[in-house]
Parts: structure tokens; sequence; C-alpha cells
């Protein structure tokens, strides 16, 4: 068989429509093989003629011939494809086609160019390319991947290889630019440029491969913190339903021995009033009896007899059991009744302020992502700050439902409270704050004042500055005014560039230490950023001086 196949060409075992070798080769009487698909579908087309011909030499059949598989060629073409003379069969594959880069050697039909020469400005195929490997003069020239644009090399001007690059104008040139229109440039090999360029991408991709690296190690970091939050979760909510199971048991229990408490009590009170009540029906029955003898008596007409008698019937016995009946208002059980719905009333305050805790600590997984860019990124932690009246000094008055707070020059009327500031005219929020949150705030007036994050526990009476934001470790404090934009923290001063902006954001991330204040307009400014380890809740508040208003703006 490989023998037969020695003196085959492409041309006897390629199809004649597809040009392809054959496939499912089939054989005309007229003797011109076809792929079957190839010649059903040319005769497919010839059959509102009703006359079928042969591709090559036009024969007619008629009727359509039924075709039969051409066994002995089937098994020829799958052999030469064994033994690796498809090659020698698709030589024409080696031949150029309209997308490919010609060689300009070839006469006639010409082959694919395999290199393109920069000094040649020409382009070879692997035949015509061989002296470049052979010659020691050729093998100096420079080759390069197949172009079509090679005349992108030749000066315009001088008709010149540009072997320049004028780093001046940044372009390649020919040496003869570099005494005309470049004279006094800086100019260089295009070798020399191409290796310092490369320098540079290599520079380039080093840092590439670097921050694929840490992009890698932050994968995997996510990829942990991803298997962590999950097994994290899981654990949780397996505790979460053992604990509140057993809360609910806990409840079910008291319940139950409430109402069995009840119960039994009603068991004792209601044994005793029946037996009361026995005793008043024995009682009565005797009255009545008593009544009977004494109107039988008192009819007798013997008044001697009557007279006689009359003492010892006409006494009455004291009454042992009127007097425990009491006439006061029935209220039997409704004290157990009050009782427990102050006690529901307890559990929906406590479970209220703990469901506070338990959505905010549920919030507080995400510490392995960065903090935010954009406003709208910002947002999606944003909380709604209301000030505490109970801390407010006297001469601030609060409105807008406890969101905005004014400098008064009389002192307003609020009640003595021990979380008041009683010297510094400053205001804490009723919110504590953990995880991760956002605020804004606006300052209006000449004067403006702080804005602030401070622990609950800062000292309120007094002028000291254990009292006063931002001069002790409790609080952190902006200063916002028309003169003045300054950042304190435990006396410290940092003095901060640029304009006052007229409305702050405040960004917090207790886990993380993070603490930044925003300059809000179209765009996010950081203003400062503090890094530090919080170990107490966080409440927010302001300070404000003479004529100044701050604002807590509802998130959007």
């Amino acid at each position: 068989m490989a023998q037969r196949g020695s003196n085959l060409t492409s041309e006897n075992i390629s199809c004649s429509i597809c040009l392809d070798l054959l496939k499912d080769p089939v054989t005309t009487s007229c003797g011109h093989s076809y792929c079957l698909d190839c010649i059903k579908a040319h005769w497919d087309a010839e059959d509102l003629k009703r006359i079928y011909s042969c591709p090559q030499c036009r024969k007619t059949f008629t009727p359509r011939p039924v075709l039969e598989k051409n066994v002995v060629l089937a098994e020829l073409v799958e052999e030469l494809k064994k033994t690796g003379l498809q090659a020698a069969a698709t030589a024409d594959y080696c031949y150029a086609g309209p997308e490919d880069v010609a060689c300009d050697v070839c006469t006639g039909r010409k082959r694919k160019a395999v290199k393109s020469c920069l000094v040649c400005l020409a382009s070879f195929c692997e035949n015509h390319l061989q002296p470049h490997y052979d010659s020691p003069p050729l093998q100096k020239h420079q080759l390069v991947e197949p172009s079509k644009n090679l005349q992108e090399n030749i000066c315009p001007h001088h008709d010149k290889l540009m072997e320049m690059f004028c780093r001046t104008d940044q372009q390649l040139i020919c040496y003869l630019c570099s005494v005309d229109q470049h004279k006094g440039h800086e100019a260089v090999s295009a070798v020399a440029e191409t290796k310092q360029k490369q320098k540079e991408l290599e520079s380039t991709r080093r840092k590439i491969h670097q921050r694929i690296q840490d992009r890698e190690k932050g994968v995997k970091l996510l990829q942990q913190e991803l298997e962590a939050i999950n097994v994290s979760a899981d654990k949780t909510v397996e505790h979460s339903e053992e604990m509140f199971t057993q809360m609910i048991h806990l409840i079910q229990k008291r319940s139950s021995k409430v109402k069995q408490q009840i119960r039994s009590q009603q068991e004792a009170e209601v044994s005793r009033v029946q037996e009361l009540e026995e005793k008043l029906q024995q009682e009565i029955s005797d009255l009545k009896r008593k009544d009977a003898e004494l109107k039988q008596f008192s009819e007798t007409p013997d008044h001697s007899r009557f007279l006689h008698n009359y003492p010892s019937v006409s006494a009455l016995s004291e009454s042992t059991h009127s007097s425990s009946i009491s006439t006061r208002p029935r209220r039997h059980f409704e004290d157990v009744t009050a009782a427990v719905k102050e006690l529901r009333d307890r559990l929906q305050d406590v479970l209220r302020d703990a469901w506070t805790n338990i959505s905010l600590a549920i919030t507080e997984v995400d510490v392995l992502l960065s903090e935010p860019t954009t406003r709208a990124g910002f947002l999606k932690y944003s909380r709604e700050i209301t000030l505490n009246p109970n801390t407010a000094h006297r001469k601030l008055l609060l409105s807008d439902g406890n969101r905005k707070v004014k400098r008064m020059d009389q002192r307003q009327s609020h009640r003595d409270h021990p979380d008041r500031f009683t010297h510094w005219n400053q205001v804490l929020s009723k919110e504590s704050l953990t995880g991760r949150c956002y605020w804004e705030v606006e300052c209006r007036g000449l004067e403006g004042g702080n804005v602030t994050v401070s622990y609950k526990n800062i000292r309120r009476t007094g002028d000291s500055d254990e009292c006063r934001f931002g001069f002790n470790d409790k609080s952190w404090s902006l200063r916002c005014s028309t003169s003045k934009f300054v950042f304190r923290h435990n006396k410290t001063k940092t003095p901060i560039s640029g304009d006052p902006p007229s409305r702050v954001g405040v960004y917090l991330d207790h886990r993380a230490g993070v603490l930044s204040f925003y300059s809000v307009s179209d765009t996010m400014t950081l203003l400062h950023r503090v890094q530090t380890s919080f170990t107490q809740p966080l409440h927010a508040g302001v300070g404000l001086y003479t004529g100044s208003t701050v604002k807590f703006i509802k998130p959007e």
C-alpha cells in the first residue's frame, strides 16, 4: 500500500471540488474521484435539469448515478495519512494566500514567506532564506517575522533605511535625517533605542509580574477568607439556633412553671372558697330553720308560755363566717398578668437593643475588603445619626429630629443629667458605632465646629481636657471653620491643607482601626486618615462655637 502511495501527487488524491484530501471517496463511471458529499452537492444543484455531469470532463449521466464508496482509494488516503506522506500531498498549503506574506524571490506561484529582512527589505520563503543562514555577509542582516509593511522602514525623504531613532521627536529616522531635519536632536541607533525600550518593558513586565503575584496572593487570601466566612457562618447559624432553642425552652419552662403555680394557687383558692361557701350554706340552712322556729314560737297564743320561753329562743348566736368575706374589688390573678406583661416588655427592650448589636456584628465580616473610593461605595455603610439630648450642653439647641444642633447665646432649659457636658459646648450621638459606618455632617458659621468620634466614657463634668473633644485619648476630632482646618487627638494637632469643606464625610472601620475624614463634593477627597486600635464602641459627636450650626445629613 505504501508502494502504491509513493507515486501519487496532491492532484490525484485531492477532490477537484473542495481541493482538499478526499473524504469518503467515490469514483464516477468516467474514472474521476470526488468526496461523496462534494459530488452529491454538485448533482443536487443539477436536479432541475435531470442531467448530471462530471465536474472535470463534463460527461453527462442520465439517470443520476448511484455512487459507491471507493474502498481501495479510501484505504490509500488513510495509509498516506498514517505514513506521513500527507505533507507531500498537501504541499499546496505552502503557497501564499491573499492574507499571507509572499516570498519576493519566488517566480510563478509564490510560496509563503517565513522571514523578512530589514536590510534587503524583502521577504523570503524557507528555500530562498537559506543564503541568509549560509553566507557570512548575509548572516549580519536583521531577520524579523514576515511583514507586508517593510516599506515603512524606508525614509520617505531620503529613500534610506531608517536605522536611527530621534529621541527628541520620538520617531525613526535615517542617518541623513540626523544631519538634516533632525540636526542637533538627540539621536541614537534604532538598535540602541530598541534595547533601551526593551529594558523599560522588562522593568514594566517585572512590575506586572509582581502585581500578578500580589493579586494571586490576594486571591488566595480571599479564597481563604471565603472558606472561613462560610465555615464561621455555618457554625454561627448552628450555635445561634441552639441558643435560641435554649432560650425558647427556658421561656417555655418558665411559662409552664407560672401556669403550674397559677393552677396550684387556683386549686387552693377554689377549695378555700368552696369550703367557706359550704359553711355559709350550712349557716343559711340553720338560720332558716331558726327563723321557722321563731315564727312558730311567735305565733304561740299562750302569753304566759311565750314570755316564759322568750329569753331562751330569741337569742341569736354570732356568725363565724361573714367577717371572712371581703367586699373589696376583686383582682384575683390580674397582678400576675401585669407582672408577666412587664417581663414581656423588658424582654422586648432587651431583644431590641441586643438585635442592634447582633445586626452590627453580622456586618463585620468584610474586614479584608478595601476602603470605598466613591460616595456610592461609602453610602453602602451609611448610618443615620441622631444626637442624644441628655448629653447636650445647655447652650446647644437640638432640632430636626435631633439631627441638627445650634450654638445659642442663652442657656436652654435642659434638665440635669449625669451624661450632660457641663462646660464644653459638645454633644454625642445616641447610636454606638462598631463595624463599618459612614455618615455626613454639614458645618455652618464663621467658627464652624468639631466633627468628632468619641468613646462613651469620656468625662462630662468640668472644664478639663479630659472632657474636651480632641484633647484626650478618648476622642478624635476634626475642626472645620472658615479659618481653621486641623485634626486633634490626645492634644496632638495636625494641620490640614486646603479649603475647609461645608460637608464632611466620616468613614469608620472599627475592627480594622480606620477612621477617615473626607471632603464631600462630586468626588471624595481624603482630608485625614487615622490608623489605630479601637478598644470600645464609638459615638459620633460635635463641638460648636459661637454662631455655628452642625447638621447630620440623612443617607440618600
